[in-house]
């Protein structure tokens, strides 16, 4: 019989994965939200809210630990890319999502509540 030794916990999986449960959570919960703005305040609204605004506190405390726990290699990635200069394709990349993003979410600036 062999005997399996038992690895110690790893922080930095654990912290990926939830991040990422997180984030799974997100869109999802933001979607409902969007869905049921106009609903009067319900039960199930009101859990779709809560699922949301937990989702995003979990999120950005696993975010903050992530970058803790990755502070080394992220700080030697950031100065190996120093030189490296940003492609035309990426810059362009950036620009078309900013755009059709600030124009579809512009609609929000012309509604009038009431």
């Amino acid at each position: 019989m062999e005997l399996k030794e038992k690895k110690p916990f790893n922080k930095r999986a654990f912290v990926s994965v939830a991040m990422f449960a997180a984030a799974l959570g997100l869109p999802i919960s933001g979607l409902m939200n969007h869905q049921m703005q106009f609903e009067p305040f319900s039960q199930t609204r009101h859990f779709w809210m809560s699922v949301h605004n937990v989702s995003a506190i979990l999120f950005c405390l696993f975010a903050i630990m992530h970058i803790t726990l990755n502070w080394t290699p992220l700080m030697h990635y950031i100065k190996k890319i120093k030189g490296v200069s940003i492609s035309k394709e990426a810059l362009l990349a950036v620009a078309l999502v900013f755009v059709v993003v600030a124009f579809i979410s512009s609609h929000a600036l012309h509604t009038h509540a009431g």
